[in-house]
């Protein structure tokens, strides 16, 4: 088994955005609830935290932790951990204390990042972390104090992000960055304890943002990405996804290396970005999946011809799918909007767009080179199987702390190594790959195998549901059945037999729902993945 001959290119992304700031010093970069920042504007602020973070003691390959919501000096405190060449780690801020204490102490944290809000909840389980050394807190007056006094263990050193970046010089730091770099991807960790995902820059920049080039060929040198970035026009790239989530970090080097003004927001709110797109001439929203993407659809359909979205050209879904229903009605109504569905995850990158797909077909990938689907012996499967969708070249060094799991998820294979995604899928006759879903997801209802996601994408189209999530449940006569946790639109209604009959229109009689539980809210991840976990103990009648 062989990959394709890999690209290369010695840079650290923050000075990919460098360049970009020195090329074109009068372009917007950043924008976020009104905080604004130019190119090089980002990038002055940025090497002061990077300076700062030296100062502190902060030694290259060193995790920084990013304990914030989605904010001009979360971007900021991003590059200037790279300019430093420490090791940038994102922290999901719905994490409760022992979820964090888990991330803090394996990620082996030597200095933190943490908006106010989040300050004393990061002081209590830092007692737990000993290698945690410094601590910035940002937003001290301006999104919230702590509540009551933040006492980190000493000797934990605390400083105010905003004066110690301010004080601190802004030249970027002489200390030899390039692509061997390191920075962490923590998955969401909705089916199981999350995992640091560590990349290098460069196999980054190939793999999770395709070589600078969604579209087309890489880029491989900085001279081509910096002049790709000039004949960009200099429009917003509006993206809702939480920074913290691996699609926001993805799709944020993505818009900074066209050269593009990313336009950020604290929360997510579906009116708020529609009236954001006019305001920032956005050219393209970025979303994830349908927990995102059918809240703006809605809001569309609701108060036809109030938004004026003319500037925008591309709407894109990445970390998870959008449904064939959300998609057709966006379609619909703008029919010029170029819509993609990327597919990909935190171990891979960006591994290709995902192409057709309805209630009752599975979306083929069009995939981006060095993906293949290998069987149980981790060898290529033939036409007419099954197996799971792996991928080789650029892939990530392996779980942080976690050589165990590295193992798995990272074979080497004949002298390659490849990352193997929990994505099952089937080759078709013709060689092209159907996804079918998520082998850990997977239920097996008398011997017969059912994805969620097929039935999930049946209960959407549905025109009273707005969410809905399918798990397993046990049953003594088929092992598992399947089951769904749905939500009903506002004013909509409908009973669990009028969903199973509309699901036996596309769906084969054993993937029709044999319980459905009716909740006010479907929940999720802020980045909008389904929590399987929360899914599978609300059916078994385990109410938090």
């Amino acid at each position: 088994m062989t990959s394709g001959a890999a690209h290369t290119m010695d840079v650290n992304l923050a000075d990919l955005v460098g360049a970009i700031a020195d090329a074109l010093p009068g372009r917007e970069a950043l924008v976020c609830d009104g905080d604004r920042r130019t190119y090089p504007e980002l990038l002055d602020r940025a090497s002061q935290v990077a300076q700062h973070l030296i100062a502190a003691g902060i030694e290259p390959d060193e995790t920084v932790g990013l304990y914030l919501l989605n904010s001009v000096a979360y971007i900021e405190a991003l590059l200037g951990c790279m300019l430093a060449r420490a090791t940038p780690v994102n922290i999901n801020y719905r994490y409760t204390g022992d979820e964090l204490s888990y991330l803090f102490t394996g990620a082996a944290l030597a200095a933190l990042v943490v908006d106010a809000e989040h300050a004393g909840l990061a002081a209590s389980v830092a007692v737990g972390c000993p290698t945690l050394r410094h601590v910035l807190v940002a937003g001290l007056g301006e999104h919230g104090e702590p509540d009551g006094p933040v006492h980190f263990p000493e000797p934990v050193t605390v400083a105010d992000f905003g004066a110690a970046v301010a004080a601190a010089p802004t030249a970027r730091p002489d200390n030899h960055r390039g692509g061997d770099d390191k920075l962490i991807i923590y998955t969401g960790g909705t089916t199981g304890l999350p995992k640091g995902v560590l990349w290098r820059h460069e196999d980054f920049f190939f793999s999770a943002l395709a070589g600078g080039n969604h579209y087309g060929p890489p880029r491989l040198t900085i001279e081509e990405v910096v002049a790709a970035a000039a004949e960009v026009p200099s429009g917003g790239y509006l993206i809702t996804a939480p920074m913290m989530h691996g699609a926001g970090t993805y799709t944020l080097f993505s818009a900074l290396l066209l050269g593009a003004k990313v336009v950020l927001s604290r929360k997510f709110d579906a009116a708020a970005t529609l009236r954001l797109v006019a305001a920032e001439k956005a050219m393209a929203l970025a979303v994830v999946g349908d927990a995102m993407a059918r809240p703006l659809v809605d809001e569309l359909a609701a108060h036809p011809g109030e938004y004026d979205l003319s500037s925008l050209l591309i709407f894109g879904s990445g970390g998870a799918l959008l449904s064939a229903s959300v998609r057709a009605q966006l379609a619909w109504m703008y029919p010029d909007l170029y819509i993609t569905d990327r597919f990909g995850a935190s171990e891979t990158g960006t591994d290709g767009e995902l192409s057709g797909g309805s209630t009752a077909a599975r979306p083929k990938l069009v995939h981006s080179g060095n993906v293949q689907v290998l069987d149980d012996a981790l060898r290529p499967v033939m036409p007419g199987g099954t197996g799971r969708i792996a991928k080789s070249g650029h892939v990530p060094l392996g779980y942080y702390g976690d050589e165990f799991a590295t193992r798995a998820t990272f074979p080497v294979i004949d002298g390659v190594r490849w990352a193997l995604l929990g994505d099952l899928a089937r080759v078709e006759e013709d060689g092209s790959i159907v996804v079918l879903g998520r082998g850990s997801t997977c239920i097996n209802t008398g011997g017969e195998k059912v994805f969620p996601e097929e039935v999930e994408q049946a209960l959407k189209a549905h025109p009273a549901v707005l969410d809905a999530v399918v798990a397993g449940v046990a049953d003594e006569r088929f092992g598992e059945r399947v089951a769904a946790v749905v939500s009903l639109r506002l004013g909509a209604s409908a009973d669990a037999e009028a969903l199973r009959a509309h699901c036996r229109e596309s769906l084969a009689g054993y993937k029709v729902p044999a319980r459905v539980e009716f909740v006010p809210v479907v929940l999720r991840s802020p980045s909008g993945k389904a929590d399987y976990l929360w899914a599978r103990k609300l059916l078994a009648g385990q109410r938090d």
